[in-house]
């Protein structure tokens, strides 16, 4: 009997072994490829408390290192000294030491996460995978610990909403402004443990840092994961970089979905996510000319290479404002190289920008570029809830690249489009 899959549910029954999944089912999976960052410590504890000694295909196992770099405690450094000293005895396919830039970033930049691959990771932004047409799943530390020690997890196969967009965005509008919209739609639990899978004619428009914005703020809606179908994009970024043999996969035309979003991207507008929660989303024109204090233009959202040069084509020949701190973080070391070579980081920094080691750094809150009390941040990450920047008396808005620069020119924000 023949029944029709959408790409998550093709995905999950090869990696359990089957010939068809269905929504809701409990299936155990053997993942193609795991990775994990600063946390792994918490994995490494699991597996030593389950009283396991060797990793179970560590050939498909990396670590990078990129919430907390450069340490700024004993504790920290301590455990990332354990997490290299794990990393070596189990023989891991490979580690990226801290300032090699944020993992999710890393593993698509170096072949490791491939069209059509079960990927889990230690970290809630791993569906950012997705955007090569991978099923990227975030999972618990002590659940990659027993992955470690079997090779294999169970996972409830999860059903999936479909957005399907139509047309093409107009000037100034990015793909962060498509996500913010999504989100405001189907606010912060709209997609509980499900998948979205983006589709529609524009698809083949977006680049694949593009879908990585998408696939990343998957999470934002209680997503398990996001997904782009495997397309002629997807080939020419995989094409020659691959570490591992690759299937793209697609959706059957006749599969089952359990929800959809339409969406006319020629409608949508420079958006802003309020402080407080992701799904705050208003036009940029709404809010314009509210108060900010720095500027964060980092994350694995977007601090790409086409990201740093939106910015720097509004900072071209401009000074940040004085009552503004920029920050600029290259989402990874090779992207950082890559708009140094081009001149943007040079421009980025001629306009008064700091320029901050490759990792997570300001998003993540756990050191550099925390706010003081009142502060406001417009930032181009991926999370805004109360605290999440090191100080729950802070405020944070998130936007898109252009955004973030043109409002660290004005010292509030500014829609880029009304920029002389």
């Amino acid at each position: 009997m023949r029944l029709a899959q959408t790409t998550a549910e093709k995905i999950l029954a090869r990696a359990s072994g089957r010939d068809f999944v269905v929504p809701n089912e409990i299936v155990e999976v053997s993942p193609d490829f795991c990775y994990s960052h600063d946390y792994a410590v918490f994995a490494i504890d699991a597996f030593e408390q389950m009283g396991a000694t060797s990793v179970v295909r560590p050939e498909r196992n990396v670590i990078c290192l990129d919430h907390g770099f450069p340490v700024n405690n004993a504790r920290d450094a301590n455990n990332h000294v354990r997490i290299r000293e794990f990393v070596k005895k189990q023989e891991f396919l490979a580690f990226f030491e801290g300032g090699t830039g944020i993992a999710h970033q890393v593993m698509m930049e170096r072949g490791f996460v491939v069209p059509g691959a079960l990927v889990l990771a230690s970290d809630s932004h791993t569906p950012s995978g997705g955007a090569l047409g991978a099923l990227a799943i975030g999972t618990g530390e002590s659940e990659l610990g027993f992955v470690w020690a079997t090779g294999r997890t169970w996972l409830k196969v999860p059903p999936t909403i479909r957005v399907v967009m139509a047309g093409a965005l107009t000037r100034g509008v990015a793909a962060k402004d498509v996500v913010l919209t999504i989100v405001k739609q189907l606010g912060v639990l709209g997609a509980g443990y499900k998948i979205i899978e983006y589709q529609g004619d524009a698809v083949s428009s977006f680049s694949v840092s593009e879908r990585f914005t998408f696939c990343n703020m998957s999470a934002e809606v209680g997503a398990k994961s996001g997904i782009f179908p495997s397309d002629d994009v997807t080939e020419a970024f995989v094409n020659g970089r691959a570490q591992f043999p690759y299937m793209g996969v697609r959706s059957d035309p006749d599969a089952n979905y359990a929800g959809e979003i339409t969406l006319d991207l020629a409608q949508i507008e420079p958006m802003v996510a309020l402080p407080g929660r992701e799904d705050r989303g208003v036009a940029v024109s709404e809010a314009a000319g509210k108060k900010i204090n720095q500027v964060f233009i980092g994350s694995c959202t977007n601090a790409r290479v086409d990201d740093l040069a939106i910015a720097a084509g509004i900072l071209r020949n401009r000074r940040v404002h004085p009552d503004v701190r920029l920050l600029v973080v290259p989402a990874s070391r090779a992207v950082g190289i890559e708009s140094a070579r081009n001149g943007d980081l040079a421009t980025l920094l001629e306009a008064g920008a700091t320029l901050m080691p490759s990792g997570c750094a300001v998003c993540a809150g756990a050191h550099q570029g925390v706010l003081g009390d009142g502060e406001v941040c417009l930032s181009t990450s991926n999370r805004n809830m109360p605290g999440r920047m090191g100080n729950k008396n802070a405020e944070i808005m998130l936007c898109s690249p252009a955004t973030a620069a043109a409002s660290a020119v004005a010292g509030c924000l500014t829609d880029a489009r009304t920029l002389d």
